[in-house]
């Protein structure tokens, strides 16, 4: 079954199967998680596109539209700790703001859906959000939806150079984790049905980002853009929960789909 992501997205047979999926559930809200890379939003794209060629009002959601403004994480920087500038980790989003949005177009009302621009690293002004006016379906895309946090203990050692060199002591992988256990759960119980789109592993994911990267600065030229020894510090940023991620969320999901290192998936996708 030939049902790869490519310059075109995902296979038209792996979009009616997840909105099927989605439908047939009653989710008001469908979380689709997947490391960096995996295609989310782009499948999220696909779905929204073909439920509304079904006449449904659908709305997409990232995760990373929540990252919370520059001002604030320099802020938890200066407070908490350095690493806190770069967006991504747990404890760098408004789980709040995110949450609010959800029971909003749960409860069928309108809402102003946020928007962060990640070459310019900053959240959109609230004026410049779009304003929807309710939903049928809201499809909300992340990279660790649903992932709980690592006990106390995996903690203790340095995970990646940047872990060793940088948090030494462990305070920021302390501080990340205290709020994947405290804040975020909050926020994934707002989803109805999850479904995973699991890479095979973590070392696919500076690849993976790198396409991404060079594919946000070609929407944006003239606009600077992270290059690969960049690229690969970051990711590191997420390399603990995504390593979590991986472990625990085949588990938890509704529905997993499995994708090879070029992104294809490697099982049938739900409903298939």
């Amino acid at each position: 079954m030939a049902t790869g992501l490519h310059t075109g997205g995902f296979d038209a047979r792996i979009v009616s199967a997840v909105l099927d999926d989605a439908l047939a559930s009653g989710a008001r809200v469908y979380g689709i998680s997947g490391l960096q890379g995996s295609g989310k939003s782009t499948l999220a794209a696909q779905v929204a596109d073909a439920a509304g060629r079904q006449r449904l009002r659908c709305v997409v959601l990232s995760l990373d539209d929540v990252y919370l403004p520059s001002a604030e994480r320099l802020r938890l920087a200066r407070d908490v700790h350095p690493l806190l500038t770069t967006r991504g980790p747990p404890g760098t989003h408004e789980v709040e703001l995110a949450t609010e949005v959800l029971d909003a177009l749960r409860a069928g009302h309108g809402a102003a859906l946020p928007r962060f621009d990640k070459l310019a690293d900053d959240r959109l002004p609230p004026a410049d959000w779009p304003r929807v006016d309710g939903a049928d379906l809201v499809l909300f895309e992340g990279w660790c939806l649903g992932t709980p946090a690592e006990a106390p203990a995996a903690l203790e050692a340095p995970l990646n150079a940047l872990e060793r060199d940088e948090d030494g002591d462990g305070c920021w992988r302390r501080w990340c984790n205290q709020a994947l256990q405290d804040a975020y759960p909050a926020l994934w119980r707002r989803i109805d049905r999850l479904l995973l789109l699991q890479a095979p592993g973590f070392e696919v994911v500076p690849g993976w980002r790198r396409q991404a990267e060079r594919a946000l600065a070609a929407s944006r030229p003239g606009t600077p853009g992270m290059d690969d020894a960049a690229i690969d510090r970051f990711v590191q940023h997420y390399e603990r929960t995504s390593r979590q991620a991986l472990r625990t969320l085949p588990r938890i999901a509704d529905r997993v789909v499995a994708l090879d290192a070029q992104r294809r998936p490697a099982l049938p996708a739900p409903g298939c």
